[in-house]
């Protein structure tokens, strides 16, 4: 007997992201969106019934997304940025009684990159400079975006300087992301760069996590956790 399809709450529905993720669901046998919620429109009922929460909504309702996961003990997958750190703090709390994948990029792509700046930082080492540019719509309303954040924070970690990245953020067109890595070193520079043409990336790892989440016990998991990378 077949299993049953995963039943989600789609929490952000009316967003750009929302719609991508609900158009796609729509021709996946494994996942079914049971529920839809946008702002002002209650989240108990919905969040009751389903099996997994996926949020691309706004980062000032991480607060009751979190509690009303937490009270129905419902696995959560959040593709929202621009978290202040008091909302990152209610994230890891809720991570200490549901399971939770939180991601600044759900793109497969994008999370190769992140594993090739990190390791491509190791190997270079000290003798290159590394710095971020990102570029997107210029609807988007964080800057630096979240995968950039990520990006900066997977280099720090590997330097001995305590020194920050630098980022440069650019908004304009319609642009859907783009992030590049760039070292300079003595006569030479590499470049790694990711280029997003189409929400459908993201919209499909959220998706992905979605279904891999379910029974997994409490705890913070990435998507490269998802991709098992």
């Amino acid at each position: 007997m077949k299993n049953s399809p995963v039943r989600a709450l789609l929490v952000g529905a009316d967003g750009r992201m929302g719609k991508t993720v609900f158009d796609l669901a729509q021709n996946d046998r494994e996942i079914e969106i049971i529920a839809r919620c946008d702002l002002g429109d209650p989240i108990d009922r919905a969040m009751k019934n389903c099996d997994v929460a996926i949020d691309f909504s706004h980062a000032d309702a991480m607060d009751e997304i979190c509690r009303a996961a937490s009270q129905h003990a419902k696995p959560l997958v959040i593709g929202t940025t621009g978290h202040s750190p008091q909302q990152h703090r209610i994230i890891e709390e809720t991570t200490q009684s549901v399971p939770v994948v939180f991601a600044s990029n759900f793109s497969v792509g994008v999370n190769v990159l992140f594993s090739l700046a990190r390791k491509a930082g190791e190997w270079l080492g000290s003798d290159f400079t590394a710095e971020i540019v990102e570029t997107h719509h210029k609807m988007k309303k964080d800057a630096p975006s979240g995968t950039a954040k990520t990006l900066a924070e997977i280099l720090e970690a590997g330097r001995k300087s305590e020194s920050k990245i630098p980022i440069q953020s650019i908004r304009e067109g319609d642009i859907v992301g783009e992030h590049s890595v760039i070292f300079s070193g003595p006569a030479e520079r590499l470049e790694l760069t990711h280029r997003a043409v189409s929400r459908e990336i993201f919209a499909r790892g959220a998706l992905r996590a979605a279904k891999w989440i379910v029974h997994k016990p409490p705890g913070l998991y990435s998507m490269q956790d998802v991709l098992g990378l």
